[in-house]
């Protein structure tokens, strides 16, 4: 019998592991999910984040035939949630619905629990869309130069709610209050919803906010909206101006939402959960709940997510840096 040399066999064992791996993999992805999928939504229930987990997880589990729990566990600016993912099985049954706060936040909070991209990996983007500058409706402001004008008038004594420390309705509202001059003071909130709650109340004055949450509120005449913050007028509310055409030039701010997985998950499951949820933001129905609440389906191949948040990272970066902004 002819002997094996050492190096031989090594790279033999190796080459089995890795086709068993391969085999694995592809058989993980074929079966999945063959039980329950978490969607950890690191916001309360009721927020614009929650609403996209939930018509995407009604969609998904009518797609597959699996439960897609939605799991509420908010905290810390999105990042309690984010922990909890990161350090779950990479095996594509815990997923975290993700945010803009999670490019921002890398950069926001000093001591984070886990690293946004060296945790996770991206799998598709779900949402994009602007957020809609709201005010309480006794506040004596019916335009952007308005309310500019009001904030300057008052320094310190107007106050913007958010929904919490990092998200993009916070640092949305402290570039605003860069480019404006403005000392419109920051009190967030867990979650958009309790942050709306108080602005209608009269606890707050201004919100950043996403037109899913925001605009029902408009529509009831319980809150006055004032522009769009993305570089084009809304579809959702066309007769609203952007910020930019409305005085500050050259402000922009844009919302998203998006699936990651624990780092180690198979690229054969990503490729399974991507291609669901290609099928599921393709569906009209889908879309046009979205684009009723000014949002638009986005999804993405894992490769071009991964490039898109990288992207983000560094833009949210250089505005925490320009702004100024704290975790109070």
């Amino acid at each position: 019998m002819p002997r094996i040399h050492k190096p031989r066999r090594r790279a033999a064992l190796m080459a089995l592991m890795i086709g068993m791996a391969a085999v694995a993999g592809s058989a993980t992805a074929q079966t999945w999910p063959a039980k329950p999928v978490r969607l950890v939504v690191p916001y309360p229930a009721g927020g614009p984040t929650d609403i996209v987990a939930r018509m995407i997880g009604q969609r998904l589990q009518t797609q597959t035939g699996q439960p897609f729990v939605i799991e509420n566990r908010a905290g810390a600016g999105g990042n309690t949630g984010a922990e909890v993912v990161a350090r779950s099985a990479p095996d594509g049954y815990t997923l975290l619905v993700a945010t803009t706060a999670h490019a921002i936040n890398p950069s926001l909070f000093k001591n984070l629990g886990y690293q946004f991209s060296r945790d996770f990996a991206p799998i598709s983007q779900l949402t994009s869309g602007p957020l809609v500058v709201v005010v309480h409706p006794g506040v004596a402001a019916r335009t952007i130069p308005e309310l500019i004008a009001l904030a300057k008038a008052t320094p310190g004594r107007m106050n913007f709610g958010s929904s919490g420390n990092g998200q993009s309705t916070h640092l949305s509202a402290e570039l605003f209050n860069a480019m404006a001059g403005t000392q419109i003071r920051h009190i967030p909130y867990k979650g958009s919803a309790p942050a709306l709650a108080d602005l209608i109340g009269g606890q707050t004055q201004v919100m950043f906010d996403t037109m899913l949450s925001a605009m029902p509120h408009v529509r009831s005449g319980k809150l006055r909206a004032l522009a769009v913050t993305s570089a084009r007028r809304s579809a959702a509310a066309p007769d609203l101006p952007t910020v930019a055409e409305a005085g500050l030039a050259g402000f922009e701010a844009i919302a998203w939402n998006g699936l990651v997985a624990p780092a180690g998950t198979p690229r054969e499951v990503l490729a399974r959960v991507s291609a669901e949820l290609r099928s599921a933001l393709e569906q009209p129905e889908v879309r046009e709940r979205f684009e009723a609440q000014g949002f638009t389906a986005a999804w993405s191949t894992p490769e071009v997510f991964s490039a898109f948040i990288a992207t983000e990272i560094d833009k949210w970066g250089r505005v925490v840096k320009t702004s100024g902004a704290t975790v109070d």
